[in-house]
């Protein structure tokens, strides 16, 4: 019900909600001078199309979730409060007409103070015997007590997540798709873990309450479903950073809920690829003066090398079904 609703509700606004962006951005999201040739006849495209998915998940999830659960109002503050800070990089590159937007650090600054927020309420809402602490896949008793360092790992995870999902949304459905796919994973890693049965036949550390994300997780899919119907080649909407950062980070946050975050590296493979591409080029450029990609993040090295923008995304897509599969069966090889 949960994805039935996200998918309605985005369906029914998604029109409208485009008809005012556009009347609203006269020329569309800026787009980088350095960039693929390809993407100069993309110019007029609207932006904040992450509009569209947070308002789908967020009354999906407020009809279908217990409001009395924490971990419910912390992944939605997450998804919120980065969603607001993607809007305001959104509006600033409109206003201004560059690609620059909001500065680095007061980005970094917002992700730091909403994160360090729902970190803390997170570890209050976990068991006393996880609060702090990570359980690395693939054994079944093993946990790593972090103390006060547990903060400063989940702002890496939650940042992390947030920024390399908006690194990977370069192409018009490459990163909506691996978001959805993240996402159905984590609902059913977060139903496995919080169930009694399940968790104990699977070897997992039991989080209770973490079964209810399995319908924020469902709204999320249901909203990127109904996004992509207007964000597939040739985009009608891009998602922009109000979605990226938002998706991103709720991503994040799920994975420090459940006790997973590991395995979002592998789940989320993808995203860490196409970051690790853009580190790996910023310090060959810095260090030797010379480029390893063509151009980073990655997948605008494959379309300097003349790939089509359909093979990349859909090859791209490929890559995360097989990494979301190899994420899963981690709760079972232990």
């Amino acid at each position: 019900m949960s994805i039935g609703t996200a998918l309605i509700i985005c369906f029914l606004i998604a029109k409208p909600m485009i008809k005012w962006l556009k009347s609203k951005q006269k020329e569309g999201q800026p787009i980088r001078e350095d960039g693929p040739e390809s993407h100069f006849k993309k110019a007029g495209t609207p932006t904040m199309g992450g509009l569209m998915i947070l308002i789908s998940v967020c009354i999906s999830t407020l009809l279908w979730a217990d409001l009395s659960n924490p971990f419910v109002w912390y992944a939605l503050l997450i998804m919120v409060g980065y969603g607001a800070i993607g809007f305001a990089d959104d509006y600033l590159k409109l206003t201004k007409r560059n690609t620059k937007g909001l500065s680095g650090r007061i980005k970094i600054l917002a992700q730091i103070i909403i994160g360090t927020v729902v970190t803390v309420g997170i570890m209050n809402a976990l068991p006393a015997d996880l609060s702090t602490h990570v359980a690395p896949p693939f054994f079944k008793d093993v946990l790593i007590n972090l103390s006060w360092f547990f903060i400063p790992w989940s702002l890496i995870v939650i940042i992390g997540a947030s920024n390399a999902v908006n690194l990977t949304d370069g192409l018009d459905g490459l990163a909506i798709v691996p978001v959805a796919i993240a996402a159905g994973c984590f609902g059913l890693i977060a139903y496995l873990v919080g169930h009694v049965d399940f968790s104990q036949y699977l070897y997992l550390h039991r989080v209770p309450g973490t079964e209810e994300l399995a319908i924020i997780c469902g709204a999320v899919i249901g909203g990127a479903m109904g996004f992509l119907w207007y964000n597939a080649p040739p985009a009608a909407i891009f998602m922009g950073d109000t979605g990226s950062l938002a998706m991103g980070g709720f991503l994040g946050a799920v994975s420090v809920m459940t006790k997973h975050e590991i395995v979002l590296a592998i789940i989320g493979g993808l995203f860490v690829v196409e970051t690790v591409s853009v580190i790996v080029q910023v310090v060959s450029f810095k260090l030797t003066g010379k480029r390893v990609f063509a151009m980073a993040p990655l997948h605008h090295h494959f379309e300097k090398k003349g790939w089509s923008e359909p093979t990349i995304v859909i090859r791209f897509w490929i890559i995360a079904v097989i990494l979301a599969l190899v994420g899963l069966a981690t709760l079972k090889l232990r």
